[in-house]
């Protein structure tokens, strides 16, 4: 993997998961619940009694929740290059409904083996956050559609002739 695609991977997982985690809180914030992922994993460590600083466990929180998007993000691209998929938006489609099961059941899991305790909209979280894995995978495809388009512009400007 060369230096470029690690810097194209990093900036669509960053433009992505902000996106999606801008939607989970408004989300958060319209019907007055806890939807925010990066403090559901702050919570989760919490009750997996993670011995570090809240402020510790905040910050791990959101580098865990960027990190999933750059695993998300790696597994798009690795469907893109191998030409599974197309940079389209009904693939894009798609890959934001695979993401948002998988994210679901995920949550799930965690939830489960946590024992978590806070009171939360559980139903309505789990259809937040699957239309928000539809927004991620939406513009983590836009965004990577326009860094091919910036690779290939620039290689023709810059290229010697």
């Amino acid at each position: 993997m060369n230096l470029y695609l690690i810097f194209q991977i990093i900036i669509v997982a960053i433009a992505a998961t902000s996106t999606m985690t801008l939607f989970s809180y408004a989300a958060s914030a319209r019907y007055r619940e806890v939807y925010k992922e990066p403090l559901l994993l702050t919570y989760l460590m919490h009750n997996f009694k993670i011995n570090l600083s809240n402020a510790s466990k905040n910050i791990l929180g959101w580098m865990i929740h960027y990190g999933i998007g750059v695993f998300f993000v790696i597994v798009y691209h690795y469907f893109w290059a191998s030409n599974i998929f197309q940079l389209s938006i009904l693939h894009a489609l798609i890959l934001g409904i695979a993401s948002g099961i998988i994210g679901i059941i995920s949550w799930m899991i965690f939830f489960k083996i946590s024992h978590f305790q806070q009171r939360i909209d559980f139903r309505g979280f789990y259809i937040q956050l699957f239309i928000a894995h539809i927004i991620f995978a939406l513009t983590a495809t836009a965004v990577y559609a326009i860094s091919i388009t910036v690779t290939l512009l620039t290689n023709a400007y810059f290229t010697p002739k």
